[in-house]
């Protein structure tokens, strides 16, 4: 694959911008706040008002927790400068793992309107990060949206990531077309029972496939510039878990028989148990360093090549 040029590339949500359709998007999900059908819960909460807020537990405003130029996120994101990463807090799912369990479950950070959301944004760029990169963003797509009509316009030109969990709607990928330029979406579970034990959503499976499709139709498979940073395209990552549990072989050979050989894979070894994995009797311990080399070599053999290396 020939890299593209730095000169060559301009973000894709200028143009949106520019000819009004992120204004018209923008209006359409703040609309569906009123009863929030925005990811695959479709819990119908009235996010508008003071005290219902749905399953994730967020109103009117995203809560985020940090931002900051990012150096551990793949290599093709941090580059030399950092990956732009704003953490939102709550969650649609509830993986009773999860890494950033304070943040995911608990809720910690703070409400932010759309104006401050857009000068995160700016502050990231202006510190020379590769790209803005929405960290647990499936919750909070109106408010990234509103954020965008004030950030654009004032000079945000460097790439979106939307560093999702995989628990996304099709329907809500559909208005960000054109918006995101990089989709990094986890691939989590294949097993329905797995997913509804360790994240109360049996449907996952199916839903991050539908997810991953169309996140690919959207953008493509990955690729970066003559510096090896990321520009457009589907970045895929999945967390080697004990035990087999994450049932690495049928989504690795989903990803080249329904997405692409080529798609770009980050196989993670860093599990560790957080939040209520240590009650869980084949979550309470590290991965070994054999099931991690188990995962790669089952992604290689399902035809995959496009890895994140160090």
């Amino acid at each position: 694959m020939t890299p593209v040029q730095q000169s060559e590339f301009t973000p894709s949500y200028v143009q949106i911008w520019q000819s009004g359709e992120l204004a018209r998007r923008a209006d359409q999900l703040r609309e569906a706040l009123v009863n929030c059908t925005l990811c695959p819960r479709r819990c119908g909460a009235n996010r508008t008002g003071p005290t219902a807020k749905g399953f994730c537990r967020t109103g009117r405003e995203a809560i985020v927790s940090s931002f900051f130029a990012h150096h551990g996120e793949e290599r093709c994101l941090r580059g030399w400068a950092g990956s732009g990463t704003i953490f939102f807090s709550q969650c649609n799912l509830r993986c009773i793992f999860c890494q950033n369990y304070e943040i995911s479950h608990l809720g910690e950070g703070r409400p932010v309107s759309a104006k401050e959301l857009a000068e995160m944004m700016l502050a990231l760029q202006r510190r020379g990060c590769h790209n803005i990169n929405f960290v647990t963003p499936s919750h909070v797509v109106p408010q990234i949206v509103e954020a965008l009509e004030i950030a654009i316009p004032r000079g945000l030109r460097i790439p979106l990531v939307y560093n999702t969990g995989g628990y996304d709607s099709v329907e809500t990928l559909r208005l960000l077309e054109g918006i995101i330029d990089i989709y990094m979406p986890d691939i989590k579970f294949d097993d329905p029972e797995v997913a509804r034990a360790l994240a109360g959503a049996p449907d996952y499976p199916e839903v991050v496939r539908a997810a991953i499709r169309e996140m690919h139709r959207q953008v493509g498979d990955l690729v970066v510039d003559e510096k090896g940073i990321a520009r457009r395209g589907l970045l895929v990552r999945h967390l080697v878990m004990p035990e087999g549990l994450a049932g690495t072989r049928p989504l690795m050979r989903f990803l080249v028989q329904e997405i692409s050989k080529n798609t770009f894979v980050n196989i993670m070894p860093q599990y560790r148990p957080e939040g209520k994995a240590f009650a869980h009797p084949q979550l309470n311990r590290p991965i070994t360093w054999q099931e991690y080399r188990e995962a790669l070599a089952v992604a290689r053999e399902e035809g995959l090549w496009r890895f994140d290396k160090e």
